[in-house]
């Protein structure tokens, strides 16, 4: 469509363009919002899982740094250009499912909340009335 087209057609929108273009817009931030909250759920889900498989195996398995720090390169390796797979996150992942799996009031609200906010709770909040 050339320029002098859609010019023209622009200066014959109907009168309530102004605000079907308002409800769209809204709708596409609230739709943004809701998608970012559902990767932000999957995403503490997916810690949560990992943590636990940690924990789990370091009980069964008498797993150790070393086997770790191994994993966090792999999955580094196997998901090249995602985040959160170094070392240190993972024993976050550890600690956070060690944090939050007897609180059954408290372990369905973090994934709630992003990671890195569960991250400073975690570490500056010592008992579960205060993480709460």
């Amino acid at each position: 469509m050339n320029r002098k087209k859609r010019k023209k057609d622009h200066l014959n929108l109907p009168t309530d363009y102004a605000g079907l273009l308002a409800l769209v817009k809204e709708r596409v931030r609230l739709a943004q919002y809701a998608a970012l909250k559902a990767v932000n759920t999957e995403l503490v889900g997916l810690y949560w899982d990992i943590g636990r498989m940690i924990v789990e195996r370091q009980d069964a398995e008498g797993w150790g740094k070393a086997v770790v720090e191994n994993l966090a390169a792999d999955l580094r390796a196997e998901f090249p250009g995602v985040g959160g797979f170094s070392s240190s996150n993972l024993w976050r992942m550890k600690g956070f499912f060690e944090t939050y799996q007897g609180a059954e009031k408290l372990a369905p609200m973090v994934r709630e909340i992003g990671w890195s906010h569960n991250i400073v709770i975690m570490e500056y909040c010592s008992d579960p009335l205060e993480r709460e």
